[in-house]
């Protein structure tokens, strides 16, 4: 039996940014993901907030520090210091709004600008279990994710 390590021990800590248009579900990915809840009421995001969530990979742990950021265009003085020290990144779009999947690829530009090319890069269908309401088909997504 291993030694008991607290939730302060890690063995990496890694910065994920969540990015995407206003009201596409970030902070419900974030919730669920880090404290596993969900929120039916839509609040917007001011600013920036983040929470962590460690994970056992074999021996080692590895906490993930993961940051949202308002999807709103009165906040984006603030992202260049957001994604400083970023690994990786989930673009977010709501698979009901095509508009929000349009726009990925200007998020995609901002993020490109202001991080590491070495960043990796996930894109993330949100809100999928509205399945009448779909407005993306994955087909779609996924030929842009794998042309991008």
């Amino acid at each position: 039996m291993g030694a008991y390590r607290t939730d302060e021990d890690y063995d990496y800590l890694y910065k994920v940014v969540l990015i995407g248009d206003s009201g596409i579900g970030k902070s419900n990915l974030l919730s669920r993901f880090t404290k596993n809840e969900f929120s039916q009421e839509s609040k917007s995001t001011i600013g920036v907030e983040f929470a962590t969530r460690s994970i056992q990979v074999d021996d080692i742990v590895v906490k993930a520090q993961i940051w949202d950021t308002a999807g709103q265009e009165r906040y984006r003085a603030i992202t260049s210091a957001y994604y400083r020290g970023a690994v990786g990144a989930m673009l977010v779009y709501d698979v009901t709004r095509q508009v929000t999947f349009q726009n990925v690829e200007r998020w995609l530009k901002e993020l490109r600008s202001h991080t590491d090319s070495s960043i990796v890069i996930m894109l993330v269908g949100n809100k999928a279990d509205l399945r009448h309401l779909r407005a993306v088909q994955t087909e779609e997504a996924k030929e842009f994710a794998e042309r991008k």
